[in-house]
């Protein structure tokens, strides 16, 4: 914890205490404390005071900043310190932000902490005396390992929350407590910014141990739908139980969206690759025959359903193109070992691939999101083991061959030759000479050779 801000914390809070009000810790920060968690966002809550006064006391203190004027929520500068004041809110409208909110320092404590989203959110703590306020049994619930809402009115006035309730089910472990799951299901989501769920599905991609709770909790409440549907449509699609006894595509992809959470700490790009995870088999959906024993081609037909998805989501370029390359070549690298493919072959996947690291560590997820009902997780990873290594060595092949000279347009400048259209060609075809192992000497001759012969076929033909 930085002793800098809690420090801060309590000298506010003694000032508050002069003038006649209290302050509270609130929110995560007392949650995550009865969790023995860390939690470096601190909130705190001024009760008792006007505005006008908690704004001279954070005058008298330092800096004062306001984020947000008419959420009443204040800051110091140079100290990571949300400090807010008692607040009641009515919904406007079917969004997230739709509401209108009224900032009321003699609200009370109980009716404050009511407008919380879940009880082990709505626990406040004391700053000077460390006392706990826990008006709606948020401690027995984090006993209990229960997501469960405060109060039903307020709750359903955000459908945010709906998600909310699944990433702290899939982060901590929780399930979602059955009158929260009833009353989730009755929300409408469809109004919400897919920015906003895009956080949430961030935080449990992130930060969950198994990111599958996330969804399966979201199925419980039928809230699949509007949001997810390429994942909805996964569930009952048969497998070849040959190959898949773990059951349907749904089952797979829950499987190796938590094989994959193992992973991601090796992950080049950690968030990119878990949405590669999960779209991973989107394909199947439709590419699967009658019988449930054949997905031919699902690896590019499920390109334009990822597309559709996380144009939902996000508006970044980047994270697209990089989910649906590795969607794409997912299943090149297993099957290719289990051929015992050429060099060669190697070479050409892991050259299309935009991060060959990421790759092998999708198609290793993907073997191992099969644990069936007689299978062994061990066992299926001890199976593993010389594929993975293979794989390996092929892509240290692959790096060290990157990583030497190799021949660039200036080269070819260099050498005489004009930038025209036989340019991009011709390094491409000084990019094979280059996979292929050739330096750069060589790639270079050989090139210019290509070159004068392409130009000679022009000139006689």
């Amino acid at each position: 914890m930085n002793d800098k801000n809690m420090e801060m914390a309590q000298r506010i809070a003694a000032e508050v205490s002069r003038a006649g009000g209290r302050s509270y810790y609130v929110g995560g920060f007392v949650r995550d404390q009865i969790l023995g968690r860390e939690n470096k966002d601190i909130d705190i809550e001024v009760h008792g005071v006007s505005v006008r006064c908690l704004e001279e006391i954070l005058d008298s203190l330092g800096e004062r900043l306001t984020m947000g004027v008419s959420f009443g929520i204040m800051g110091l500068r140079h100290y990571d310190l949300d400090i807010a004041m008692p607040r009641s809110e009515s919904a406007t409208g079917r969004g997230h932000k739709d509401f209108e909110v009224f900032v009321d320092p003699f609200l009370g404590e109980e009716k404050a902490a009511s407008r919380r989203d879940f009880t082990m959110n709505a626990m406040m703590q004391d700053v000077l005396t460390g006392e706990i306020l826990d008006f709606f049994g948020g401690k027995d619930d984090i006993r209990r390992g229960r997501i469960r809402h405060v109060n039903d009115a307020s709750f359903a006035e955000d459908p945010l929350r709906v998600f909310r309730a699944a990433q702290f089910a899939a982060r901590f472990g929780f399930s979602v407590a059955e009158e929260t799951t009833a009353l989730a299901s009755s929300m409408d989501v469809a109004a919400l910014p897919g920015e906003r769920i895009m956080m949430e599905l961030e935080k449990a991609m992130s930060k969950a141990p198994r990111p599958s709770v996330f969804f399966e909790e979201l199925k419980k409440m039928n809230q699949l739908g509007v949001w997810f549907p390429e994942l909805q449509n996964l569930i009952g699609v048969r497998q070849n139980a040959r190959y898949h006894p773990e059951g349907d595509v749904w089952t797979h992809t829950m499987q190796v969206l938590d094989e994959a959470a193992r992973l991601r700490g090796d992950a080049k790009e950690p968030l990119w690759f878990m949405l590669a995870a999960l779209c991973h088999d989107f394909g199947k959906a439709s590419a699967t025959d009658e019988q449930g024993l054949h997905a031919y081609g699902h690896e590019t037909e499920g390109l334009p359903l990822v597309r559709a998805f996380l144009s939902r989501i996000t508006g970044e370029v980047k994270l697209r193109g990089y989910t649906l390359n590795m969607t794409e070549l997912h299943m090149e690298p297993n099957q290719k070992a289990a051929m015992d493919s050429h060099v060669k072959a190697f070479m050409k996947m892991f050259d299309r691939s935009v991060c060959p690291e990421d790759l092998l560590l999708l198609a290793k997820a993907d073997h191992m999101g099969r644990v069936g009902v007689r299978e062994d997780r061990e066992a299926l990873a001890e199976a593993y083991e010389a594929t993975e290594s293979k794989l390996r060595e092929i892509l240290a092949v692959y790096e060290e061959r990157m990583s030497r000279p190799y021949v660039m347009g200036r080269d070819l400048i260099e050498a005489g030759e004009k930038p025209g259209p036989l340019f991009s060609s011709a390094l491409a075809y000084a990019h094979k000479l280059r996979l292929a192992g050739v330096p750069k000497e060589e790639q270079l001759k050989s090139t210019l050779a290509w070159i004068r012969e392409e130009k000679r076929k022009t000139e006689t033909e």
